[in-house]
């Protein structure tokens, strides 16, 4: 009688499923309110957490509309914290560095944080990182933040060693749409002055 190829320890080979994971259903569903004053982005963000755990938070966030722009300040009326953010600052053409500092009322705290980014690399795989926005008419916009998993390919072999002549290792792909933002902006109105 035949032996399955699993108890012979032969790997079966993998499935499509198993190779290439696309998931749309997002974590994350942002809300963002913005309204534009005299040079001053002014936007109420709701954001909706999913995963790991279901949470809510509430931002109130400042921003110069200067191209420039140096910083950003959040506050979190929920969580009582208030965070002055600089701009994300390039050091390399794929890494950025940014700073802030913050105070906890609840803790009755000031801390600092810095954050390196980068839209590739990843836990031990190689990932992409990307957000794409979608405007849909004016004043209305859909941003994505999504992300792609992959190892590539990879072909080996040998001749008079233990290993085979050929070997061919598919590679894996998962994707996933992480984010989904529904942006609102209202455009900054005219003052007009009495008598003119």
């Amino acid at each position: 009688m035949d032996s399955s190829p699993a108890e012979r320890g032969v790997e079966e080979p993998a499935s499509w499923e198993d190779l290439c994971k696309i998931n749309v259903v997002p974590s994350d569903l942002f809300v963002k309110f913005r309204k534009e004053i005299q040079g001053i982005r002014v936007g109420v963000n709701l954001e909706f957490y999913n995963a790991p755990v279901n949470d809510f938070r509430g931002k109130l966030v400042l921003k110069p509309l200067a191209p420039d722009r140096r910083w950003k300040f959040i506050y979190e009326p929920l969580h009582q914290d208030v965070r002055l953010l600089s701009k994300k600052i390039p050091v390399t053409k794929f890494l950025n560095l940014q700073v802030g500092i913050g105070h906890s009322f609840q803790m009755n705290a000031i801390g600092w944080k810095w954050k390196l980014t980068t839209c590739l690399g990843g836990d031990g795989i190689s990932r992409i990182r990307n957000k794409t926005t979608l405007g849909l008419c004016p004043g209305i916009d859909f941003r994505f933040g999504w992300r792609a998993d992959y190892i590539l390919p990879e072909i080996t072999g040998g001749l008079g060693s233990e290993e085979p002549l050929f070997n061919m290792n598919s590679g894996k792909f998962e994707a996933s749409l992480d984010r989904v933002e529904a942006i609102f902006t209202y455009p900054d109105a005219p003052c007009y002055v009495l008598g003119e």
